[in-house]
């Protein structure tokens, strides 16, 4: 689904009121999916990064709105029932996450998970601004190698 509106931005390209040029931006897409769009990661990187979604949502690490009643399947094609399958996404996120280490993980929840854009969490993380893409990509260049993926 998407939900298009249009944003005043500055000079630098920062989200403000004060801005004479307006862009339209998708609200609903994630900051992980606008850098695939843009090229700014990798095919590659950006499976890791949904795998990691993926994991997170499926273990109701999130906020949840509504019961799912859907049974859940692993990998081999077992049935699961909702909480198992919680349990075993819940590892293999833990598992991802510690995967990327201490360093790399901050910012691979805030922006993959928690749907954080980048300027926000290089402030939040206290970094120098432009370093989080940087930082991003060697995150889930190792969260790719966890997962084994070509």
């Amino acid at each position: 689904m998407q939900e298009w509106v249009e944003q005043a931005i500055d000079a630098q390209g920062r989200r403000g009121t004060g801005g004479r040029r307006r862009v339209t931006v998708n609200r609903r897409e994630s900051p992980l999916a606008w850098l695939a769009a843009r090229g700014l990661v990798t095919a590659r990187q950006n499976e890791a990064g949904e795998r990691l979604q993926a994991d997170h949502e499926r273990a109701a690490l999130g906020a949840a709105v509504t019961m799912r009643w859907t049974p859940r399947v692993d990998g081999t094609g077992t049935r699961l029932d909702p909480a198992e399958a919680q349990l075993a996404a819940r590892r293999r996120f833990d598992a991802a996450i510690a995967a990327a280490g201490p360093g790399l993980s901050d910012i691979l929840w805030r922006v993959v998970c928690a749907g954080e854009g980048l300027p926000d969490s290089e402030r939040a993380l206290g970094w120098p601004t432009r370093s989080g893409r940087l930082v991003l990509t060697l995150a889930l260049d190792r969260l790719a190698d966890h997962y084994r993926l070509p």
